[in-house]
């Protein structure tokens, strides 16, 4: 059974070992190799990428080093660095949950979508994540993945189709003026303003614009689509939460065998 621990202990050494240079290889790849200079919304991605990998090769190291050459002390760091993370990923979960508890969508009559207001949601999303600052980059994403663009392509009937589709948080959010507004709609992205004006005070209506990098990034709407797809995408991340949790717990407890293991061996060479 010692043996096998620190065969397992070394296995899984191997497999994080390899995806830390991966993720290592992803952000040369992104930061030398993408034409132009980096976006906003690659800097956001490839920056914890980089961080992530050489944490994780650094933690692979000491497990596939200690564990092989039965080196107690290095065993030991790297028992206690899956301690910290598998602390530091409770605390996580915990909070993910916490910020997330709260928001829902308000469903409108007649469509196959939802909108959102950004008073529904954590006070901490709101002042940490649509925070003036922070949108200004997070704005820049969207328009560089070009979410809304892909609509025109799909709903091309005047807007009718776009009525009845299950629209995303973002896309119902963004790529539309609020339905309270009552603008006609051409195509999924171009609406016309009655000629009496908008239906409503909302400050929403006038920030929209037909323009493809503007629509309705401004909007207030907007921010709140952003934090109700956030808080879908991090609901679903509890999950795998736990799942990587459990994971790190088994390392845990592999790891602590192939540590009792390399003392036993010490001992028998010096009976």
């Amino acid at each position: 059974m010692a043996k096998l621990s620190n065969i397992v202990i070394t296995t899984l050494n191997i497999l994080t070992t390899i995806l830390s240079l991966l993720a290592i290889a992803i952000f040369i790849y992104l930061h030398f190799f993408i034409n132009g200079s980096p976006t906003h919304c690659q800097q956001m991605v490839e920056w914890p990428i980089l961080i992530i990998g050489l944490i994780l090769l650094t933690i692979s190291l000491l497990g596939m080093i200690g564990s092989w050459c039965q080196i107690p002390f290095l065993l030991w760091i790297y028992v206690v660095s899956v301690v910290v993370i598998m602390i530091g990923w409770v605390i996580f979960t915990g909070f993910v949950f916490m910020v997330t508890n709260k928001g829902a969508g308000k469903a409108v009559s007649g469509v196959g979508f939802q909108e959102y207001r950004v008073g529904d949601f954590n006070h901490w999303l709101q002042r940490n994540v649509v925070n003036t600052k922070n949108w200004v980059q997070i704005r820049s994403c969207l328009v560089d993945s070009k979410v809304c663009a892909s609509l025109d392509r799909v709903y091309t009937n005047q807007g009718l189709e776009f009525f009845k589709k299950n629209l995303s948080p973002i896309q119902s959010s963004c790529c539309k003026p609020p339905t309270s507004c009552g603008f006609t709609p051409k195509n999924a992205t171009y609406w016309e303003v009655p000629k009496t004006g908008p239906t409503s005070s909302d400050s929403d209506c006038n920030a929209w614009s037909n323009d493809k990098d503007k629509l309705c990034y401004d909007c207030k709407s907007c921010k709140a689509g952003v934090l109700a797809s956030l808080r879908e995408e991090w609901r679903h991340f509890l999950i795998f939460n736990i799942t990587i949790f459990i994971i790190l717990f088994v390392i845990y407890m592999v790891g602590c065998c192939a540590i009792r293991n390399s003392y036993n061996r010490s001992s028998n060479k010096y009976p």
